[in-house]
């Protein structure tokens, strides 16, 4: 099939560079490449692990955090909770 297509600057620079390397023609590179990619995107995606970077909050102000009612409590008249 014959047809047109532009190519971004890069590509087109990274294509070329991949024809020299390889000692073909241009049409085999894109050729090749567009196989390549078609097929890794065609793969169903693989999950991402998700991290988070822990941080030190410091020490907690109430040793004992069971009773949250006794927590408010202390809160309140330490004046903490404000």
């Amino acid at each position: 099939m014959r047809t047109t297509l532009s190519l971004d600057d890069d590509v087109a620079a990274l294509l070329e560079q991949m024809r020299k390397a390889r000692d073909t023609t241009f049409k085999q590179v894109v050729n090749d490449a567009l196989r390549e990619g078609l097929a890794r995107l065609s793969l169903p995606a693989e999950p991402q692990a998700f991290h988070t970077q822990p941080v030190d909050l410091g020490s907690c102000y109430f040793p004992n955090l069971d009773n949250v009612w006794e927590v408010l409590d202390e809160a309140e008249r330490s004046g903490t909770g404000r």
